[in-house]
């Protein structure tokens, strides 16, 4: 494995989202053996990238620029890392905080956590973004006044096997269901929006492989919720779980599946750990809760054998080695120096 598929990237904050140590998108270069990360250094100076995307055939990165007037940014990829840019469209809202590539590679869909909406990028031959073809806005509150005091929409997760994008809105506590017309670039509500239990504020979602199930990461309730996802994008609950067995206040983060689909993996902020769910019963099942060795695992991301760690307020990314049995990572090395990291894309 060389070039392209050795290189990580991860995104961060800057000055520029109040309190950042980063200067933009970091590169490292992935030993696919053992899981190390040989930092490159700062490849792209951009605003807070917080969250990063690729292209599912061509070498080019997408970020989002999480500040008050929120952008996405596109960047070619070189050999070694290197970033290009490419274009940098607005993204219609404040404070853009996840981003998705269609399955179709034909469009670019952002979340803007501040605007409460919906932001949608038509993608050309070359992958680069043209003007916004649609901007959705939220409406709505939540029970609780600090973070639910309007929509804050949280995520965008098109489905892989086609059928409606879902985005997941904190502020609302609701996931939404849009069809994408492909030639006008608009999203058209597909049903009406699914309401979690009040005061969840659901912050990301994680697709089994098979299509039929997904969990919800609660951030403001700490919990992880299992649910029967239909061809048509409706949610089923299944029941809810504690996304964390730690005393203390739990903020889940990131929340994905490994690709096998046995194992559920949830960062916990504030008490730092990684929980693993084994996904074979009725709900998610605690397994392990290991410590990432940092207080605020902002996002986790699988590859290979190795789980990859970003602790943002320990400005370090930690590696882990995934045992195949059992689904429990187990930390390699000593931890990478990377300033405010929020995002690794492998």
């Amino acid at each position: 494995m060389t070039g392209q598929q050795a290189i990580v990237h991860i995104g961060g904050y800057t000055a520029a989202s109040g309190g950042g140590r980063g200067d933009g998108i970091v590169a490292a270069r992935r030993d696919p053996a053992t899981g190390a990360l040989t930092p490159l250094g700062t490849v792209a100076v951009t605003p807070s990238p917080s969250f990063l995307a690729r292209h599912p055939t061509l070498p080019v990165l997408y970020a989002v620029n999480e500040v008050p007037e929120g952008e996405v940014s596109a960047f070619r990829v070189g050999p070694d890392g290197d970033l290009t840019p490419l274009a940098a469209r607005s993204t219609g809202g404040a404070e853009p905080c996840h981003l998705a590539v269609t399955p179709d590679a034909g469009h670019l869909v952002v979340a803007n956590y501040g605007g409460g909406s919906v932001a949608v990028f038509p993608l050309d031959a070359a992958g680069v973004p043209g003007e916004r073809s649609d901007l959705v806005v939220h409406v709505g509150r939540g029970p609780d006044p600090q973070r639910q005091e309007r929509a804050h929409c949280h995520m965008v997760s098109p489905a892989p096997q086609g059928g409606p994008l879902l985005a997941v809105d904190l502020g609302t506590d609701s996931v939404y269901r849009y069809d994408l017309d492909a030639p006008t670039g608009r999203l058209v509500p597909a049903g009406p929006r699914f309401q979690t239990v009040p005061g969840t504020g659901p912050r990301h979602l994680a697709r089994h492989p098979d299509g039929r199930r997904c969990w919800l990461a609660g951030e403001l309730d700490g919990t992880v919720t299992a649910y029967e996802l239909t061809p048509a994008g409706a949610l089923h609950q299944r029941g809810r779980v504690d996304a964390s067995a730690r005393a203390g206040h739990v903020q889940p983060s990131e929340i994905t599946v490994g690709p096998d689909g046995r194992f559920l993996y949830v960062g916990n902020r504030g008490v730092g750990t990684v929980a693993v769910f084994a996904l074979a019963g009725e709900l998610p099942e605690l397994v392990a809760e290991v410590r990432t060795g940092g207080e605020w695992p902002r996002h986790l991301a699988l590859t290979g054998a190795h789980l990859y760690v970003a602790d943002e307020r320990a400005d370090m990314v930690r590696v882990f080695r995934v045992d195949a049995a059992t689904g429990i990572p187990e930390p390699v090395g000593e931890p990478v120096p990377v300033p405010s990291p929020t995002c690794v894309l492998p």
